[in-house]
């Protein structure tokens, strides 16, 4: 297709769409690259993103050509470190938008809070760019939906969403096991998180906005506020404008493999919830600190729980997984697999072999050269948008269910709503502010 009626096709389509379309200028020049090097930009510098992108840079042939974040003081310790590292001498910016603008970038890292996630991913779609989008894909079901939709029209872009345990040797093994026999039937798998952090922290007054810091646009489509360093950096996902607790942070990596035990890739069709804030402490934040939620699936059920404040948990693991078969238990987290076999009675054996492997790591890594990969063959990512949606689905609704106050949620998928609670089909589609628009399909 020639950019004349490339231009064409997607301004009519969008437009039919209803879809809040930028074409930047350089957007027909931008996509891989003719050769194997791939310009890479992040959008968010302080935390995950940058380490993301450090795991992209250790990769041959891959070059950080911008830099955006809010925040300068962040923005150019980030530069710095950039040019200290890799001596690379990426383009600076504080709106994202005149960074979609920029003509050599292949590929968006996007590494901001939860509620940019929705708006930066198609924008960069739009603009010719291939996508890693942070977890949770997006802060709501309707976002979700709209990632999807956008992936799926501009199909010859890649869009890995960072549930990077799906790219790790652990977790692969531990699905082999599974689906191998080794445990005989599933029937249930128990999950669970504590961490000190879930609470949030001890409240403080509000106070100006830090030198530096363009605050309207960190908050871009939520509701205007005043400045609380306890929103604010690395500690915003408390507060349901910008994330959903440690239920979104932690919950989405397990129960996603969870999910990929079954190959499980559309939302609970039915929750059954407890949620609370039980640290006795006042903190500053509105999401839960402990949760209990049972997803009941076809053949097997998958149990979750969370209490923040504490890091004790089954196994003496902080956060963990036991699937339960009818030959043997697997407990595993990101460092560890171990079968525990059950006993036969009758042969004087155990049913399955043992297995044991405690030399795990994380695998953001092989997650970013999986993306990388991908790019350059046009595979499909480990973790595309709808295996991305069906997690945060499995956290979204949960968390929706708690703040109605619902002990019992029913999903209907097809339509996209929920079929018994009224309130809680007020919570799938968030309100954006002006002049950000939410893209509809």
């Amino acid at each position: 297709m020639d950019r004349r009626k490339f231009i064409r096709r997607t301004s009519l389509t969008s437009a039919g769409l209803g879809l809040n379309v930028i074409i930047p200028s350089g957007a027909w020049s931008a996509g891989v690259s003719p050769t194997d090097t791939l310009n890479v930009a992040l959008i968010g510098c302080r935390n995950m993103g940058f380490g993301i992108l450090e795991h992209h840079l250790s990769n041959p042939g891959v070059n950080c050509v911008a830099l955006c974040d809010v925040d300068e003081t962040v923005l150019n310790n980030r530069a710095s470190d950039v040019l200290k590292n890799h001596s690379q001498k990426p383009k600076l910016y504080k709106d994202f938008r005149k960074l979609l603008e920029q003509k050599d970038i292949d590929a968006v890292i996007v590494g901001t809070p939860d509620h940019w996630h929705c708006l930066m991913t198609v924008y960069a779609l739009q603009a010719g760019k291939h996508v890693y989008c942070e977890k949770p894909m997006a802060n709501t079901i309707a976002e979700c939906n709209i990632m999807v939709k956008a992936a799926s029209y501009y199909g010859n872009r890649v869009v890995q969403i960072g549930q990077q345990q799906r790219s790790g040797f652990v977790f692969k093994k531990t699905m082999e096991l599974i689906k191998n026999g080794s445990i005989g039937k599933l029937r249930r798998i128990n999950i669970w998180a504590n961490f000190a952090y879930g609470t949030g922290q001890r409240t403080v007054p509000d106070e100006p906005v830090p030198e530096g810091v363009d605050f309207d646009m960190w908050l871009g489509p939520a509701p205007a506020r005043t400045f609380n360093r306890t929103r604010f950096h690395g500690i915003w996902r408390m507060f349901w404008d910008y994330g959903g607790g440690l239920m979104s942070d932690w919950g989405v990596h397990l129960l996603d493999i969870g999910l990929w035990a079954k190959d499980i890739d559309v939302p609970p069709e039915k929750v059954m919830v407890y949620g609370a804030n039980t640290f006795s402490e006042p903190r500053s934040r509105e999401t839960f600190d402990s949760m209990t939620v049972i997803y009941p699936k076809d053949d097997f059920v998958i149990n979750w729980d969370m209490t923040a404040g504490v890091e004790k948990g089954p196994y003496e693991m902080q956060y963990g997984f036991a699937f339960i078969g009818d030959n043997a238990t697997i407990v595993a987290d990101r460092s560890k697999i171990i079968v525990y076999p059950e006993w036969d009675g009758q042969a004087k054996k155990p049913k399955t072999e043992e297995y044991r492997f405690t030399e795990g790591r994380e695998s953001h890594g092989e997650h970013v050269k999986n993306f990388l990969e991908c790019i350059r063959s046009g595979s499909k990512p480990a973790c595309p948008p709808e295996t991305g949606r069906a997690a945060a689905l499995h956290v979204h609704i949960p968390n929706i269910a708690a703040r109605c106050g619902e002990s019992v949620l029913l999903w209907d998928n097809a339509n996209n709503r929920f079929t018994n609670s009224t309130r809680a089909n007020e919570y799938i589609s968030p309100l954006y502010r002006s002049p950000w628009k939410l893209p509809v399909y």
